[in-house]
């Protein structure tokens, strides 16, 4: 796609809504969204006023049992259908994301790929959720276990994977009978607008999908509140995550996936030249700005300066661009100017107390680079827990890296925090790996990779890192009640 029909594109859907199954232009205030590699205002989204939410959220209710009652042989039917037609338009849509939120467009293009993928798998689980017959303690009775779809899901989705966040809420919804009523980030609004099309164009039902724009604290806190949304998927902050479990004013289901300050150990054992590339990899992929970014390394003693060396070379081989005329750079653009001012933070602080800069520290020169957010991948060494880098979620392409000599001691450092989303391991030796895939207290631990979450497992954190699960068949299961239906028929007794 050229800028132009880019921008066409995101035309067709500036300043709308989804409700009820068409587009509506939205009668709030309108926001502006920017591309955050040149600072254009890309286009406008209206933030939806009460009533409005209150329309989504109807429509949704009304769409309810219908969509319940559905065959799941046909739900899955139509998951297949959106997972078909947005693989087929995956380029043009990666063109939608790379433009308000900054990743080159072939990782865009992943993503979009992803979230086809993510209804592919949930048309199928869609048909395997069985119920259980449970025994009892006397003759002539029988429990059936049976599940139900829990109601209207509301969905608060975030800026970092505008795609697949909004998907696999959107997938789990379709497949369990659900409805949903999405409200994307602000900044990246127009991707979860697109996907509504498809949802549209896969004749998914009027009411069974929504998606309201505007700020969270308003739309997002709207639908928490509301009483007639029965679930609350939360895809963001810890802080944001806490508040709307607090605020929520009646008891509702809630999966809150929130952040990580996730470490990885390189052990004595290890392969180091593999470590460093998952290093490279997993610390600043999408700019770091990923939940389940490295944000904190500690190595042995024993290879700490080569991992070093191999690690600020391969910083330093990562290409910044923009990434809609890059489309195959390494990184992107910041999504705003908020993680950015964070990586700066942090990376300032570390220096001052102490660290030594390794790779990076500066955003790149040129006339390119003037106008967005950007930053290079940056290394720091030496680092303690007094530093802000090693104790919180920086959010941005910057890593810490300590040194450590004891396996105990390597594990209590990476344990020291409130988050417990997913850390990661390079060893070779068993009894280390052994001993680190037990002691390491995350819901997701990778060993020699880092991809700690694929679409069959169960994807989610402990402690401040949320509730909940997302992916597998635990996902699904997160957007059903359980009923038990006990049943005197008389025989045998």
């Amino acid at each position: 796609m050229t800028e132009q029909s880019i921008l066409e594109a995101i035309g067709r859907l500036d300043g709308m809504l989804f409700i009820n199954g068409a587009f509506r232009p939205g009668a709030g205030d309108p926001l502006p969204v920017e591309n955050p590699a040149t600072g254009q205002v890309i286009g406008h989204i209206a933030a939806a006023t009460d009533a409005e939410i209150e329309a989504a959220v109807q429509a949704a209710r009304r769409a309810f049992r219908p969509w319940a009652a559905e065959l799941p042989k046909t739900r899955a039917a139509a998951l297949h259908r959106l997972g078909d037609l947005i693989a087929a338009d995956a380029p043009s849509m990666a063109q939608i994301m790379t433009a308000e939120q900054g990743k080159p467009v072939n990782e865009a293009r992943g993503e979009i790929l992803k979230l086809a993928e993510a209804c592919h798998f949930y048309a199928e689980e869609a048909t395997r959720v069985h119920g259980e017959i449970v025994p009892n303690d006397q003759p002539g009775f029988q429990s059936l276990v049976v599940r139900e779809p829990i109601g209207v899901v509301g969905a608060i989705t975030p800026w970092n994977y505008p795609a697949e966040l909004v998907g696999w809420k959107l997938c789990a919804s379709l497949a369990s009978g659900c409805t949903i009523v999405i409200k994307p980030a602000e900044i990246t609004p127009f991707t979860a607008l697109a996907i509504a099309e498809k949802c549209l164009e896969a004749g998914i039902p009027a009411g069974v999908v929504n998606v309201l724009t505007g700020k969270g604290s308003q739309v997002g806190q709207a639908l928490v509140e509301h009483p007639q949304v029965d679930k609350i998927a939360f895809t963001g902050s810890s802080a944001v995550g806490l508040h709307i479990q607090q605020s929520c004013p009646q008891v509702k289901r809630m999966s809150l996936e929130l952040g990580g300050n996730c470490p990885m150990i390189v052990t004595a054992s290890a392969d180091v030249a593999a470590a460093v590339k998952g290093a490279a990899r997993r610390s600043f992929r999408n700019c770091g700005q990923i939940c389940i970014a490295i944000n904190r390394i500690y190595v042995h003693r024993s290879v700490y300066e080569e991992f070093l060396a191999g690690l600020g070379q391969a910083a330093d081989a990562l290409s910044v661009h923009d990434g809609l005329t890059h489309p195959a750079a390494d990184l992107g653009a910041m999504a705003s100017a908020e993680p950015l001012a964070k990586t700066r933070t942090h990376l300032e602080d570390a220096l001052a107390r102490g660290a030594r800069l390794i790779a990076g520290g500066k955003a790149p020169e040129g006339a390119e680079y003037a106008k967005g957010h950007f930053f290079r991948p940056t290394v720091v060494a030496d680092c303690t827990h007094e530093m802000l880098v090693m104790t919180e979620e920086t959010f941005g392409p910057l890593v810490g890296v300590a040194v450590y000599d004891d396996l105990t001691e390597a594990v209590e450092l990476a344990n020291d925090t409130p988050y417990g989303l997913a850390s990661y391991v390079y060893a070779r030796d068993l009894t280390e790996i052994h001993a680190l895939s037990a002691g390491l207290d995350y819901g997701n631990v990778a060993i020699n990779n880092v991809d700690a979450g694929i679409m069959n497992a169960p994807y989610g954190g402990r402690k401040q890192s949320g509730v909940g699960y997302e992916h597998g068949r635990e996902g699904l299961l997160e957007y059903f009640n359980f009923k038990h239906v006990r049943l005197h028929h008389g025989v045998g007794a």
